[in-house]
Formats: structure tokens, C-alpha cells, sequence
């Protein structure tokens, strides 16, 4: 069977998505990189405790769709920076609750603005409507 001559993978929708999201994560991972030495799981594991929280490692695995062993990494680089700590559950001693500290919650809350103005500026780019129908068609994709 011969390849389909019409086929452009610059064309194709994975390829675009993809290529869309690590432009994007590319751009506001320059932030979080400069003010704090982060890595981008870090930057997650950061957000699911300012925004949601404390809770575990699995949780934040979970929730946040990363593998187990990243999560981990990125948990003690925060640790070592100072922005989360650890404490044992009281329901189940085999397990972790992780929390923000002061530094971290300084951290989660610059990065925060620095984010909604990220988004203000694609916003800006793209206008509203089209910034709108672009994240319900992403949300359909995700689903």
C-alpha cells in the first residue's frame, strides 16, 4: 500500500497540538526557570499545592497526570529550595502529606500573576472569542 501522497504531518492534528502546547510551555517555562530555577514538573507540583492544597505524592501524580518517579524528583528539588514539607498522614503512616511552606506559597502566588498575564497576552493575541472556542475544543479533544 502505497503512503498517502496528500498526507503533511505539519498538517496533522496531533502534530499541531503538540507542537502548540510545547511552544506555549516553552515560553512561560522561561519564567518560572529564571525567578526560581524550576523545572517544569516542578512548576506543577507547585501549582496542585497552592491551588488545591496539601495532599500526596500520589495525589499530585494522579491529578496532575505524571508519572510517579517525576513527581518524587520534583518534590525533593522543592523540598530542597524550601518551598513544600512533608508530614506523615495520620490516617495511613505509609504515607506523605506535602504542603507549601511561606517561600512556596510566595513562589505559587508570583507565578500565579505571572501566569494569568502569560494568559492575558495570548488573549490579546488571539482575541477573546477565539481564545474561547480554542479551549473548548481542547477541552472536547481531552475528554
Amino acid at each position: 500500500m502505497a503512503p498517502d501522497d496528500d498526507f503533511e504531518l505539519t498538517d496533522f492534528t496531533p502534530y499541531l497540538l503538540n507542537a502548540a502546547a510545547e511552544a506555549q510551555s516553552q515560553e512561560f517555562s522561561r519564567v518560572y526557570r529564571d525567578r526560581y530555577g524550576m523545572l517544569r514538573t516542578e512548576w506543577r507540583v507547585l501549582f496542585h499545592l497552592g491551588r488545591y492544597g496539601e495532599m500526596s505524592a500520589r495525589e499530585i501524580s494522579r491529578r496532575a497526570s505524571i508519572h510517579k518517579t517525576k513527581v518524587s524528583r520534583a518534590v525533593s528539588a522543592l523540598e530542597a529550595k524550601r518551598f513544600l514539607q512533608r508530614r506523615p498522614s495520620e490516617e495511613d503512616r505509609r504515607v506523605e502529606l506535602l504542603a507549601l511552606r511561606p517561600p512556596g506559597r510566595a513562589a505559587f502566588d508570583d507565578l500565579s500573576r505571572a501566569a494569568a498575564a502569560h494568559e492575558a497576552e495570548l488573549e490579546a493575541r488571539l482575541g477573546t472569542q477565539r481564545l474561547g472556542e480554542l479551549r473548548l475544543l481542547l477541552r472536547e479533544l481531552a475528554m
